[in-house]
Order: structure tokens, then sequence, then C-alpha cells
């Protein structure tokens, strides 16, 4: 299920306060979506000697709060990498990091009224 489809689904029967995808989407600085060989000092001409780290896509996520909040991908088989489905699966994997991170946010400001 999509990030969009569980917020749709949720939005769909909840009648008092909750995180929504577009509260953590404005709750998001900055996005830096980068492949394995990159985060570990390598370039595409250069991709140093593990290729599996050619098929791992990473999203980190810069809260502007400060906090960060890494989201990974990859698949079981490298001939099946996608460069762009990779960036969305690890910025999803990212976002449901932050969901229940944002909804204990939540709760601690409800319990506080």
């Amino acid at each position: 299920m999509s990030l969009q489809q569980t917020d749709q689904e949720s939005a769909s029967f909840a009648t008092k306060p909750r995180v929504a995808l577009a509260d953590m989407e404005a709750a998001i600085k900055k996005r830096y979506d980068v492949r394995g060989y990159e985060a570990v000092g390598f370039t595409e001409d250069d991709p140093g000697d593990e290729p599996s780290l050619g098929v791992l896509s990473i999203c980190i996520l810069v809260m502007r709060n400060g906090f960060t909040i890494i989201g990974k991908s990859a698949p079981a088989s490298p001939e099946n990498f996608n460069a762009e489905y990779g960036r969305k699966l690890a910025y999803e994997d990212a976002v449901r990091q932050l969901w229940p991170l944002m909804g204990f946010a939540l709760r601690d400001k409800l319990a506080a009224a």
C-alpha cells in the first residue's frame, strides 16, 4: 500500500487529531537521495569493489527540527534495479519510520493539553 493510500484510508475514519502525510511532508526540510556507492565515497565511474552498493538506494530526510531519518531500498536481484523506483521506495521507507515518531509527538502534545 502506498503512503497516499494509507493516508487516505486513515482519513476516511479518523475523527480526532492525527498525523497526516501532509504533516510529515511539511516537517521535511531537505531530502537527499544517494546510491550506496556514493554513501561510502565512491562514484558511478568508480563504484568500488562491492557491486551491491550500486543497487542500494538511500534517502536521507532532514527534518525542520534537525532530526534525521534514513530510508533504504535494494532489490533481491540486482538485475531488477531501477534507480527511480529505488528512490521512491527508500523515501517511503523513511516516511514510514517518521510516522510513529510524529504520532508520539502528537500524543505527547495532546496529553499535555
